[in-house]
């Protein structure tokens, strides 16, 4: 029977992202340091995002999202990260996605355990948030068993209403 899958996240260079942007696999590979996939590349309204983030916030670099490596295989299942650094409340809003080819065996929960891990070391935070469609029961499950509540809902222009989360560090 297969174990928990184990996640290792790969930091976006901004030449690395980049290359997303322009859809350049080869590049992006070679920038990353790691293979990445055809997903990563097709996610470059992300990657378009986070550059324009970080040309105005270099800080955001350390929290922005980045690929997603499934250990010990090496291979790339998604991406994960979040929203940004910390507010001014302390609070980080969590974002994950998982490639469809490795959808449905553990990484989407793996990915989030790791990115919590990584928020709760860190003492400028002091909770994560996380925003999903009332729909997306995948999400929904996902979160189940981390300590989320939801506290609210919320309109994004992009998803439509969204049902928003909190989760307290834990410390």
């Amino acid at each position: 029977m297969r174990g928990v899958p184990e996640i290792r996240f790969v930091k976006l260079s901004p030449a690395a992202l980049s290359a997303l942007v322009e859809g350049d696999l080869a590049a992006a590979s070679a920038a990353a340091g790691i293979a990445l996939s055809q997903f990563i590349v097709d996610e470059n309204w992300l990657w378009e995002i986070r550059l324009e983030q970080i040309a105005g916030d270099p800080a955001s670099l350390d929290w922005i999202a980045r690929p997603a490596v499934a250990e010990p295989e090496g291979v790339v299942v998604g991406h994960g990260g979040f929203h940004g650094p910390p507010d001014d409340e302390g609070v980080v809003e969590v974002a994950y996605s998982v490639d469809p080819a490795f959808r449905r065996r553990g990484y989407a929960k793996a990915m989030l355990r790791a990115l919590l891990e990584r928020a709760d070391a860190d003492p400028a935070v002091t909770a994560v948030r996380a925003s999903i469609r009332p729909d997306n029961s995948g999400s929904r499950a996902t979160i189940a068993g981390f300590g989320f509540r939801k506290i609210g809902e919320q309109w994004d222009p992009i998803d439509g209403l969204e049902d928003v989360y909190l989760r307290p560090a834990a410390r």
